[in-house]
């Protein structure tokens, strides 16, 4: 399914300080219905702090935007209810099961309990954790406690999912896996924000936005990006591109 032209993210000026310090500096961008976003930057860019106010976990300083319809000034609850957030560090309970964890977020997530038994198989079986369902989530590998925290986000089927660094510290085989299925949720119409610094990550994204600094320093499909940062250079990839861009 191709994005649709209608924007469920949108940023205008938005900043971000803490003290003399400007986290994030005026950035304007949007994101279309039903398309992979690549949020890209080195560590300490910007990323997490904007994902962060777009998730009303953080208060912008200045500008605004909205998510879903929602003011992300105003009304940042109904932004949670409205959006899946996977965080960089796992997050969920290590000393219940991945059933358990699953029942614990239904219940975050206040969805009806008349629909609890229903989404539990839907996740269970979309993320292929059937075996692991009655194990403890400590003793998991990587690769199923990343599918397990991607379906707890995925519990109150929301309809834009947030992605921070999702791959860090998996193997290439499990990274692929995993953009098998999130390809997957957007050829279905969800919309996937996702923040990163893999530039294999990248290539799945329809668009990209590069954040330096706080501040965007390049926007574009992956091609565009690579074209534009990189012109007459005929063998360049988004690895170069990315180094060009971010070291001027």
């Amino acid at each position: 399914m191709a994005p649709s032209t209608s924007d469920v993210i949108t940023v205008t000026d938005l900043e971000k300080r803490f003290g003399q310090f400007v986290a994030v500096d005026k950035i304007s961008f949007s994101v279309r219905r039903g398309e992979i976003f690549g949020f890209l930057g080195s560590n300490g860019s910007g990323k997490s702090t904007t994902i962060r106010m777009l998730c009303g976990i953080l208060s912008p300083t200045s500008g605004g935007g909205s998510v879903a319809g929602h003011d992300i000034q105003t009304e940042p609850e109904a932004i949670k209810a409205s959006i899946g957030y996977m965080s960089q560090k796992f997050s969920l309970y290590e000393d219940l099961t991945p059933f358990e964890n699953l029942r614990f977020y239904l219940g975050v997530y206040c969805v009806p309990e008349a629909l609890w038994d229903d989404r539990i198989r839907w996740v269970i079986g979309m993320t292929r954790l059937e075996e692991a369902r009655n194990r403890l989530t400590r003793e998991l590998p990587p690769g199923l406690r990343q599918r397990l925290a991607l379906g707890c986000a995925l519990l109150h089927k929301p309809e834009i999912l947030f992605l921070d660094e999702p791959t860090s510290g998996v193997d290439p085989v499990t990274r692929q896996a995993f953009w098998e299925f999130i390809v997957k949720l957007a050829e279905e119409g969800m919309t996937i924000f996702v923040t990163t610094h893999y530039m294999d990550d990248a290539l799945h994204c329809n668009r990209i936005v590069m954040i330096n600094a706080g501040r965007i320093v390049a926007s574009g499909t992956p091609a565009e990006i690579v074209h534009n940062a990189c012109p007459g250079k005929a063998d360049a990839d988004l690895d170069d591109a990315f180094v060009k861009i971010m070291t001027g």
